[in-house]
């Protein structure tokens, strides 16, 4: 990996000594996410504006343009104390802090940047620069996912979406995790009767419904045709992910996502684990029958779409889960 690392900083080497530079960095992006780039605690506009106008870190890999290495003086540039410092032929300095970058948040390595960087800022502290250091090492170091088993399928798809400067927390934070167990069921003796004169007519409403969502995500969700536990996760997803609750109106949420995820979800639990609807005019009271318990899905659709935490809170996988270890 050193002799990798080698040839790397030479070929950096060769392309800053022939193109003009302001500044350039190589470094793990997590920690550059960490470490405030690129904005560094200044707004958008300023950003784009003064770029990097002085030395807001160090990472494993620098290259300073002229115009940085004159700010901070070309003497205590070069006698920065770090691996490998040069100037380079058209008024460019190279500094790496450590010999290879697989390391770069090993505690050596962390207190070579950190000497680096507090040489070139002499408003810094050491000390106080590798606890930043420390932290944000410690922010990324692995941690094994434990997730709650009915959610899990869920959590490892939302923990991947996050960036990997956050992922380590959120992983800790989800192996904490876990969902309020289902309430939107009732015994199968305590059911509600069917109260529709019609049954032929209400089965192709709930059927029509749970259409709307195949239509409305079959681009995004592919396997919303399948309608197997599967397509549920990926529906749990694709809303979490697009914040649906609170990015389309709540009258819409209301009016149209809540009844097509509730007949949606009833349709899952009828082909998959052989449930039986019983129908009703008010679609909150519509049921289905899994083994000795009757559920409740548009009930859990509606509170599902509250807010997007809620779709991790009383998601369609857990509510699927839960009903599967009742049916016989």
């Amino acid at each position: 990996m050193e002799a990798r690392c080698r040839d790397f900083i030479d070929m950096v080497r060769a392309w800053a000594s022939r193109y003009p530079v302001t500044h350039a960095s190589a470094h793990s992006i997590a920690d550059e996410v960490l470490s405030g780039s690129p904005l560094f605690g200044r707004d958008m506009q300023v950003t784009i504006r003064d770029g990097f106008d002085k030395i807001y870190a160090v990472y494993w890999l620098n290259v300073f343009g002229p115009a940085l290495v004159q700010a901070v003086g070309r003497e205590r540039m070069l006698s920065t104390p770090a691996h490998r410092v040069e100037e380079l032929p058209n008024g460019c300095v190279l500094l790496v802090t450590w010999p290879t970058v697989t390391d770069f948040a090993s505690e050596e390595s962390r207190q070579a940047q950190a000497r680096a960087l507090a040489h070139l800022r002499p408003d810094l502290d050491v000390d106080t620069v590798l606890l930043a250091l420390r932290e944000r090492s410690a922010a990324l170091a692995p941690v094994a996912p434990h997730f709650h088993p009915d959610v899990a399928p869920l959590l490892s798809r939302v923990t991947d979406a996050y960036g990997v400067s956050e992922r380590q927390r959120r992983i800790a934070e989800f192996n904490a995790f876990r969902p309020p167990e289902p309430e939107e069921w009732l015994p199968a003796n305590a059911s509600l009767p069917v109260d529709v004169e019609d049954t032929a007519r209400a089965l192709s409403r709930y059927a029509a419904l749970a259409e709307h969502l195949v239509v409305f995500l079959h681009t995004e969700v592919p396997s919303v045709f399948e309608a197997t536990p599967e397509s549920l996760t990926d529906v749990d997803f694709h809303l979490w992910r697009f914040n649906y609750p609170e990015i389309f109106e709540r009258q819409n949420i209301d009016e149209n996502l809540v009844p097509a995820v509730g007949a949606y979800l009833g349709d899952v639990l009828v082909r998959r684990l052989g449930g039986q609807w019983i129908l009703r005019k008010k679609l909150e009271e519509a049921q289905v029958r899994v083994g000795n318990r009757v559920w409740l899905p548009f009930v859990r659709a509606q509170r599902y779409l509250g807010s997007r935490r809620a779709l991790l809170d009383f998601s369609l996988t857990q509510f699927y889960q839960e009903a599967e270890r009742y049916q016989f």
